[in-house]
């Protein structure tokens, strides 16, 4: 094997470096083009609820936006008491079609999360007609599984009412809500939340899927823009999706790929196949792990949820492309003794990559859902692609293989051979004794 000289490893890793730059520079063009879109009004069923058509009919200043996640979409209106205080009117709905769940919406006069927040739930069970609604406090030993029981909280709730418009298929709550000045109607911490489990009239845990996490933004009230705190971790999740399907997913097989096949047969490309198979590991190792480092990021944020499967899986990978890179650097020569050792420990660590890394690309995918449909079947046709190059190279190896191996057979028999006739008075060869040799032509 010829090894890359340092000039030419120079000029790959500044080839690697420029490759990573350019894409973490488009990744955060996206973030800030896509974070400028307008707002969505609501649409579709929810404007035709009983509960939205007589929210309209008190005033004509009703806002009303589609949030971001779980299918709700939002409306309210507010105006100022005479104590100098908030009278704010608001109507949530989502698409809540079983017998049983819960409509959770409250704001936080701290942050935008759900621990902390004064919340409004609206519980439906089988064979009741109204469901119940109650205020809460949502404290920490809520997530760590303590009971979850209604409570008061810091601003007084009225008309609070849930609606189960089973016409639509909307599942609505209405409250008229009376806010101190702690609560700033320019910037107000907003949470919602649905879940499908309920033990009585209590709450159990919600779902934890990406859309439940991201289900907070901050609101201004009067002009209804919002920073959407949901919006950025789900582009922060995209450029972890393509980093990593690019990095660890397509160059680090494509790399293998050029190894196996070009090394020495059934193209032979020497050296040139190790500067493309040294390239695409790095280049992929690079990508990868400014994606698996955002990973981290992204999960370091989800301080109450963790996907450990996802999470281990990418740990692991990390840990063993980086024992890959530095198995370039620490390669015994071709005389060395341990050279077939380091053979085996390369061959080995690189395949069960290869079924590392598309299992947890799919898990992360999965966690997408229900928006993971692009996903899914951008990531099948790459692998589909690999997967055609790598069956079509390796019938290509198989058919040069058998070819070469009979023209090989035919060259022997079609060959003179040398027969070696011994001749001994007793009709058997003595030890010292000379032979006659013939060669016969065929």
């Amino acid at each position: 094997m010829i090894n890359p000289s340092k000039k030419g490893k120079t000029k790959m890793q500044s080839f690697a470096l420029n490759t990573i730059f350019i894409l973490i520079s488009l990744s955060h063009l996206s973030i800030v083009v896509s974070s400028s879109k307008p707002l969505n009004p609501c649409n579709g069923d929810f404007l035709h609820t009983q509960a939205y058509r007589q929210m309209q009919n008190q005033t004509n200043t009703t806002h009303c936006k589609k949030l971001s996640s779980l299918q709700a979409q939002f409306a309210w209106n507010y105006h100022k008491t005479s104590h100098n205080q908030t009278q704010l009117n608001i109507l949530i709905g989502t698409k809540l079609i079983t017998n049983m769940g819960w409509l959770a919406w409250g704001i936080n006069p701290d942050l935008p999360r759900m621990v902390g927040t004064r919340a409004i739930i609206a519980v439906k069970v089988p064979n009741q007609i109204t469901p119940s609604v109650n205020t809460y406090n949502i404290t920490k030993d809520i997530q760590l599984g303590c009971k979850f029981q209604p409570s008061g909280i810091d601003f007084m709730v009225q008309n609070m009412t849930g609606v189960d418009d089973k016409d639509v298929g909307f599942f609505s709550v209405f409250a008229t809500l009376v806010l101190p000045q702690r609560y700033n109607v320019s910037s107000l911490n907003h949470v919602w939340q649905v879940g499908y489990c309920v033990d009585g009239l209590e709450p159990k845990m919600h779902e934890t899927s990406l859309g439940n996490l991201d289900s907070k933004e901050v609101l201004d009230l009067e002009t209804g823009d919002c920073q959407n705190i949901g919006q950025h971790r789900r582009h922060m999740r995209k450029i972890h999706g393509i980093l990593n399907i690019i990095g660890w997913g397509t160059l680090m097989p494509l790399g293998v790929i050029v190894a196996r096949y070009f090394k020495q047969f059934p193209i032979k490309l020497d050296p040139c196949w190790y500067y493309f198979h040294y390239c695409c590991q790095v280049v992929g190792y690079i990508l990868g792990t400014a994606g698996w480092g955002l990973g981290l990021f992204l999960g370091h944020e989800s301080k109450y949820y963790t996907f450990h499967s996802h999470r281990v899986l990418g740990i692991c990978i990390f840990g063993f492309t980086t024992l890959q890179i530095l198995a370039f650097q620490f390669k015994p020569t071709q005389e060395d003794e341990y050279r077939k050792h380091w053979n085996v420990y390369h061959h080995f660590l690189g395949y069960a990559l290869l079924v590392m890394i598309p299992v947890n690309i799919y898990k992360g995918i999965k966690l997408l859902k229900p928006n993971n449909i692009t996903w899914k079947w951008t990531y099948n046709g790459i692998l589909v692609l690999l997967g055609v190059v790598v069956l079509a190279l390796e019938i290509v190896t198989w058919a040069i293989f058998l070819y070469k191996k009979c023209c090989r057979k035919t060259a022997e028999e079609s060959s003179p051979r040398r027969v070696e006739i011994e001749e001994d008075n007793k009709g058997q060869t003595k030890e010292g004794s000379s032979s006659r040799t013939i060669e016969v032509q065929e």
